[in-house]
């Protein structure tokens, strides 16, 4: 393992990676895990990855764990890029589908990585904070490494994700509130009822999962980085994760020094990356009455502001909100043109992509990435009939 050590994303101070940690100890921000690439380079190369098994484990050396240990996966990591069709016929418009992972969605990729590397130092009770997606993973993923899972979810979780939880085993509390509610809730207990916080960005390895897609992307791409990439955001965690991999993609001598503009997708309804991106702040307010069909998106508060921001202005980006109709009509609209049933985040995407073409902010001929993060089938309660 060529893991060095954890750094704060915010102050900078370095903490051991040897035990159970979740923020800094001095500011209270992310940690980051640090990686020896030099190291790491001596056997993971552009050429070795070739023979090796379409998972995101493929990319062992850049990730936590040692190598002696098995990791908790189910297959994760992989999925195709596909591209469109006819939706966009004025732009190299391609689709990374993460629908096809385990549970169905991209959560998939980080809870493998944090799982594995919580029960490696010690972990026996994991708890999150969700929406939907991510407490689907985590009781997957708890379930396969004998841990215990305890979810807290707002009461008005799709009914999929709920139901999947409660079949994959785990402790699921629904709380009144939105998901900042239920990350109090676990912050009041956790210490008591000795659980492991699994909460986005609060802990440094699911963003070691997330950066996968940015390593696969680039691979797919044939090692030349689209022009722009539309990712739907609640806590950042994957806009995080692709930043930190072009970093060390770059450093490892595998792409150059051109990064692809990223946006930042939002609903209407809950856009607090939005307004701070618009009204030139650091840092994001939190949403007041936050509310979408997204339920992915329903984050009013992100602990990962400052650092989304920071990568939207750095990379000549942006951040754009699609309301909750607009996301519903657009699925059909993806669903026949391309075969896929979208998540209400990836199909906010592919409206963020006429909304950008329109106001001149993506030309034609660029190649564009849009992120599906989930599959459709969680959302039904979204659709009439």
């Amino acid at each position: 393992m060529f893991l060095k050590h954890l750094e704060c994303s915010a102050c900078g101070l370095q903490h051991e990676w040897s035990r159970l940690q979740n923020l800094c100890t001095s500011c209270q921000k992310p940690l980051l895990a640090i990686v020896d690439l030099a190291a790491a380079s001596r056997t993971l190369t552009r050429d070795t990855l070739a023979t090796r098994e379409k998972s995101l484990w493929r990319y062992r050396e850049v990730l936590p764990l040692p190598r002696d240990i098995e990791p908790v996966s189910l297959g994760e990591g992989g999925t195709p890029l596909l591209r469109a069709q006819k939706f966009a016929d004025d732009v190299d418009l391609w689709i990374k589908d993460e629908s096809l992972n385990p549970t169905q969605s991209f959560k998939a990729r980080g809870m493998s990585v944090a799982v594995s590397m919580a029960k490696y130092l010690g972990a026996t009770k994991v708890a999150v904070p969700s929406a939907g997606n991510a407490g689907g993973a985590l009781a997957a993923y708890a379930a396969r490494a004998g841990l215990e899972a305890y979810i807290f979810m707002p009461r008005d979780t799709p009914r999929a994700n709920i139901v999947e939880c409660r079949e994959l085993g785990a402790y699921v509390a629904l709380i009144d509130g939105l998901i900042t509610d239920c990350g109090a809730e676990i912050a009041r207990r956790k210490a008591n009822a000795g659980w492991f916080d699994m909460s986005t960005l609060k802990e440094p390895y699911r963003v070691e999962g997330k950066k996968t897609l940015g390593y696969e992307v680039a691979e797919q791409c044939d090692w030349q980085l689209p022009d722009v990439i539309l990712y739907p955001t609640g806590g950042g965690t994957g806009l995080t994760g692709m930043w930190k991999a072009f970093d060390e993609m770059e450093t490892l001598g595998w792409i150059g020094e051109k990064r692809p503009r990223m946006f930042a997708v939002q609903a209407t309804g809950c856009a607090p990356i939005v307004r701070a991106f618009e009204t030139g702040e650091k840092t994001a307010a939190e949403f007041p009455n936050a509310h979408t069909i997204a339920a992915g998106l329903r984050v009013p508060k992100a602990i990962g502001d400052f650092l989304i921001l920071k990568i939207l202005r750095d990379s000549n980006g942006g951040a754009i909100a699609v309301d909750d109709k607009e996301m519903i009509r657009v699925t059909r609209e993806v669903g026949s043109t391309e075969g896929l049933f979208v998540c209400p985040e990836g199909a906010a995407c592919f409206a963020a992509l006429n909304s950008l073409r329109s106001a001149g902010k993506i030309a034609s001929g660029e190649r564009v990435v849009i992120f599906n993060t989930g599959s459709g089938i969680k959302y039904l309660d979204c659709y009439d009939g």
